[in-house]
């Protein structure tokens, strides 16, 4: 687990080779301004020195948004202020850079509806829920669950309702830094 002192360490140095390889040219000088524990490590925002100094607005930065540090690996993200006041950067980055599936809207209720015999009902039930499954696929949905085991990802991917992509996108400025993780 990458601790609060080693996530402000990582974007400090990153900040440093962002200024010596020009990122940050016509930028002020700047520094790390707050950090905010996430369930997903540490979000760490930056801003001009001469603002954190002053507190004069006219000497602020805008538009950049937080870093993400990961919590278990290190790596630092760019989060878009565009869509860091949200939590659907969360599930993005989440299937994006850490491989989690989100969860499956079926399986709770089509395992209820099989355990209580009612096979029908459950094959009923994923055709209304999932429209985009045909009758071949909610059989096999049905079947899997049956059998105990989870239902493929492809099958799964037909009954979610996909959300509208971000705006902007997460990308990555550095890592993963496992060996300094487990420093």
């Amino acid at each position: 687990m990458i601790t609060r002192e080693r996530a402000v360490a990582l974007v400090e140095a990153l900040l440093v080779k962002q200024r010596r390889e020009g990122w940050l040219a016509d930028v002020p000088e700047v520094a790390v301004s707050s950090v905010e524990e996430h369930t997903l490590g540490w979000l760490i925002s930056w801003q001009s020195v001469e603002y954190l100094r002053s507190g004069d607005f006219g000497r602020m930065l805008v538009g950049q948004g937080p870093y993400l540090v990961d919590g278990e690996d290190g790596s630092i993200h760019h989060i878009p202020v565009a869509i860091c006041g949200s939590d659907r950067w969360a599930e993005v980055y989440l299937r994006q850079y850490r491989g989690v599936r989100p969860v499956d809207p079926l399986l709770a209720d089509v395992r209820a509806l099989v355990q209580g015999g009612d096979r029908m009902s459950a094959l009923r039930y994923v055709r209304r829920q999932a429209p985009r499954m045909g009758l071949r696929d909610a059989k096999a949905y049905v079947d899997a669950v049956s059998e105990g085991i989870e239902p493929s990802e492809c099958l799964v991917s037909l009954a979610r309702v996909e959300p509208e992509p971000l705006p902007l996108a997460i990308e990555t400025l550095a890592g993963p830094c496992r060996q300094e993780a487990e420093a």
